[in-house]
């Protein structure tokens, strides 16, 4: 290929971190950045679905997380924004829809408030961690530092239960009633142990702590806001709601009852609004 750190499924970066992506289908791109502590794999049930109505699909497994490397430094926002510039540059991607869940929502706004909109078309936050989650003079509606201290507490003394027990709440699984699937509990879990455990720990702090505000200023593209009212993770009013308020051209669309992973357990209903904004 015409650029050499480019391989089929692989980038690597300045300081010599490799990137892994997926790329496929043809057409205009949507890429995908993915929550904590997964990987590009977590948006297989969009990418598919995407890819097979003339779409061109491109997930990245984050520096530190799924089959990229596991750097011991550099596992911070502003280079998690930096890698996605470089995979961009690299593949050359153009007027692109980019779509961050969670700690991916971050990474979408900060690669906007970095790396500007040249490249991008759209974007999509789905229960995205901006502005910020911690609790702070100027945002009194986050979570207290004491959540944040003990998922770091969590992930140091047996990563691996905590990442079992994480996906109760995550995907609503605690909620009366619900309908547990024990294999997409386990796909959390291996994605999650995937994730180099310096890595997962350095990203609490970015998905934490990491304001996002003036990023979510500079955006100038129209973006879709979409967010579960039963997240337990990101909870909506300091989040979804807040970001559609600063964000110039949002919509915000409200899952009524959603956990914080519902591109899993609403993902017909994620499809057809994805869809129907990239139509849009």
């Amino acid at each position: 290929m015409a650029n050499s750190n480019l391989s089929v499924d692989s980038v690597i970066t300045e300081d010599g971190t490799r990137i892994h992506f997926k790329d496929w289908g043809t057409g205009p791109a949507v890429v995908f950045s993915h929550g904590w502590p997964l990987q590009g794999d977590a948006w297989e049930d969009q990418m598919i679905f995407l890819a097979s109505h003339g779409y061109r699909v491109i997930a990245h497994d984050r520096r530190g997380h799924g089959l990229s490397s596991q750097p011991w430094g550099g596992n911070d926002m502003d280079t998690y924004a930096d890698d996605l510039a470089t995979l961009l540059n690299a593949l050359d991607v153009k007027e692109a829809t980019l779509v961050g869940h969670s700690t991916g929502g971050g990474e979408v706004a900060r690669y906007i408030g970095r790396h500007g909109s040249a490249r991008v078309k759209k974007a999509v936050l789905v229960g995205a961690v901006p502005p910020q989650m911690v609790k702070s003079a100027t945002n009194p509606g986050g979570l207290p530092m004491e959540v944040f201290d003990g998922i770091r507490a969590g992930v140091l003394a047996d990563r691996s239960q905590f990442f079992k027990d994480l996906t109760l709440p995550f995907y609503g699984y605690n909620r009366p009633g619900a309908k547990v699937s024990e294999g997409v509990r386990d796909t959390f879990w291996a994605q999650g142990m995937q994730c180099g455990i310096k890595n997962a720990y350095d990203c609490i702090k970015q998905f934490s702590e990491v304001d996002f505000t003036e990023d979510l200023k500079k955006i100038d593209v129209p973006v879709l806001v979409v967010h579960g009212s039963d997240d337990q993770i990101v909870p909506i009013d300091a989040a979804g709601k807040a970001s559609a308020k600063i964000i110039r051209n949002a919509k915000l669309v409200i899952y009524e009852g959603a956990p914080h992973g519902l591109p899993t357990t609403h993902k017909d209903k994620l499809n057809a609004g994805l869809l129907e904004f990239l139509q849009s």
